[in-house]
């Protein structure tokens, strides 16, 4: 692996944290909270629909984005010109919050490129961002179908999902329904060059180093070895780390409840 690759994966360890114990009477205890959704690779804000429901349904604000090219957003990925095109919404999302407004930032996989891009430049309006899983070293991509917009001699451009590379390394333990809706809506994902990642995820000490990060480990994700995991832990080390049992890598589907609970657990012990 390249420094410049090490270096990124490092900045973009995503996991999400579980408490041990969740007592659902602590949502009582204290204010509501406003969160922000961030997806991963290919998927939208559709992704996040189980959680949304729980999280609304417990008194919280809930906003979640397509991220440029993602979910209903009308962009198409090869129209994308860098990855700051790609992260567009979020930053929007972040532009339109009063200068009082504080947001939790939830991030899954990819999509925590998208929250280190957001945390340099907004640190004052973030309360904590969490993190899961980072997908950059997925391995073989099986039946997953790539874009050569630049000529076959030239890098892909993009890539799509395939439905048994979904079905065997991301939605393995997920509700069968939930894969058979992603294979309706993912979407191609632009693969941005390392030299426009490394130009946009520039990170400071006194910006992103200021917020709070909470990072969780999937069980059984198939995308990235568990020891590969802990390796960037170890040298990006977040604020706190927990491991959920029995999720795959989209854990909003898999283990929602838990989810859920962490997030909630999240909102209670963070505060304004």
């Amino acid at each position: 692996m390249q420094p410049v690759q090490r270096k990124l994966i490092l900045t973009l360890l995503a996991v999400l944290i579980f408490p041990l114990c969740f007592d659902p009477n602590e949502a009582a205890n204290t204010g509501s909270k406003h969160f922000v959704l961030v997806h991963g690779a290919s998927h939208g804000a559709w992704c996040w629909y189980k959680v949304v429901t729980l999280l609304r349904s417990s008194g919280h604000n809930v906003t979640t984005i397509d991220l440029t090219a993602s979910g209903i957003n009308p962009i198409q990925a090869s129209s994308l010109q860098s990855i700051s095109d790609y992260f567009k919404p979020l930053r929007d999302v972040m532009e339109g919050l009063s200068l009082r407004q504080r947001v939790i930032l939830v991030g899954h996989s990819f999509g925590g490129m998208a929250l280190s891009h957001v945390m340099e430049r907004y640190p004052k309006r973030l309360l904590l961002l969490c993190f899961t899983e980072s997908s950059r070293r997925a391995g073989s991509i099986g039946d997953s179908r790539c874009s050569y917009d630049n000529g076959p001699n030239n890098p892909p451009t993009a890539c799509t999902i395939g439905p048994m590379f979904s079905a065997s390394r991301v939605y393995q333990l997920s509700p069968i329904q939930d894969w058979t809706l992603a294979n309706t809506l993912v979407r191609p994902q632009r693969l941005f060059s390392d030299e426009d990642l490394t130009r946009e995820i520039t990170l400071s000490e006194r910006n992103y180093g200021s917020v709070r990060r909470v990072a969780i480990i999937s069980e059984d994700d198939k995308l990235i070895g568990k020891d590969f995991i802990l390796w960037m832990i170890e040298r990006n080390p977040p604020d706190q780390v927990l491991e959920v049992k029995g999720s795959d890598h989209m854990v909003m589907m898999s283990k929602p409840m838990q989810l859920f609970a962490l997030l909630q657990h999240i909102a209670n012990t963070t505060h304004y």
